[in-house]
């Protein structure tokens, strides 16, 4: 991956999304980057320094620029685009105030890559989030959900790049399908506990009548990689990044990823405890849902992570990381009769 430089940006397009961030005209800015963490296929730096406007004033700012070349995620070959497709659309009158995404002050896409400027967001993020703030984020993602799903704005109805209902059901049966983490947990060398590696067994058995109990959960918008490095807790407000995943999911969905990937081992049955009643109480603000007694969420975690965790114990590179994987599925065995 080639790291951005002076040599590929255009001052042109960096001062007219400084103008529009700024609310004034800016005939000059100069600017450092630094590399921030990106997906494994985009380039995000923050870009920095001050501008001038075209009355004399000098301010300072900090913008993010995201860009994102062509590739295809299985099942999901727009993906790489969707993000600004979003941001030309009118995705962001889906948000409030309490949850939203960065403002995107210019979006332009070529034939294979994407370029956003955006918003940066100062807040607590990744292993960061206390277990209140987890809280407060399952019960406005809830809200958030449970609004778009009574209100159904004509905007979202009529959106034609979102991932499809069937995405993560379609994410397991792929990894099911792979011998080699298919096999090894079937394996006499199998060096994961036979208790968890009889937890996907089992589930392997049943997914069928397990997958019909969740098709009959509603359906909602979902952010689906809804993991602590995307979400940032902001003025006691929640600001979500990274939206090149979204699209139509069961709910639930965004708050198995919250309680599980790659979160606090340790805290992953509090989450789990505290998270999914904040998140219906959210919910249930807009949309009766006591009728709903099987949330399915343990069911969803071992779906969405189960193998996954399998393939990065596999292959982790230390002993520290196999331990991690392994107690993290070890913590996903204690949640299923809780």
């Amino acid at each position: 991956m080639n790291n951005h430089n002076e040599k590929f940006v255009k001052p042109e397009i960096l001062m007219l999304a400084l103008s529009k961030m700024l609310d004034k005209t800016i005939i000059h800015a100069d600017y450092q980057f630094k590399e921030l963490q990106g997906g494994t296929v985009g380039n995000v730096q923050l870009v920095t320094g001050m501008a001038e406007t075209s009355d004399g004033e000098i301010l300072p700012y900090k913008v993010v620029w995201k860009t994102q070349k062509t590739f295809e995620r299985y099942g999901d070959p727009n993906s790489w685009r969707r993000e600004y497709d979003l941001y030309a659309s009118d995705f962001k009158q889906v948000f409030s105030d309490s949850f939203r995404w960065p403002e995107c002050y210019h979006a332009e896409i070529n034939d294979n890559e994407i370029q956003l400027w955006m918003e940066y967001i100062d807040g607590v993020s990744g292993l960061h989030l206390t277990t209140e703030m987890y809280e407060r984020i399952a019960e406005e993602l809830g809200r958030f959900q449970g609004r778009l799903y009574t209100e159904r704005p004509s905007g979202l109805q009529n959106l034609s790049n979102l991932s499809k209902v069937e995405y993560t059901k379609n994410y397991y049966l792929r990894y099911r399908s792979w011998h080699v983490v298919y096999d090894y947990i079937r394996s006499d060398d199998c060096e994961i506990p036979k208790h968890l590696c009889n937890m996907l067994i089992d589930f392997d058995n049943n997914a069928d009548e397990i997958f019909s109990r969740i098709d009959k959960l509603p359906i909602v918008l979902c952010h689906r990689d809804f993991w602590v490095a995307n979400i940032f807790y902001s003025d006691n407000k929640i600001v979500l990044i990274d939206w090149d995943t979204a699209g139509w999911g069961y709910m639930g969905e965004d708050i198995a990823s919250l309680i599980t990937d790659e979160a606090d081992v340790c805290h992953m049955i509090e989450y789990y405890h505290k998270c999914i009643p904040a998140y219906y109480k959210g919910f249930s603000e807009y949309a009766d849902v006591s009728h709903i007694s099987d949330h399915c969420i343990y069911e969803r975690i071992v779906a969405m992570f189960g193998y996954r965790l399998v393939e990065w114990y596999k292959f982790a590179e230390s002993p520290e990381d196999k331990s991690m994987h392994l107690n993290t599925l070890q913590k996903i065995y204690e949640m299923k009769n809780l």
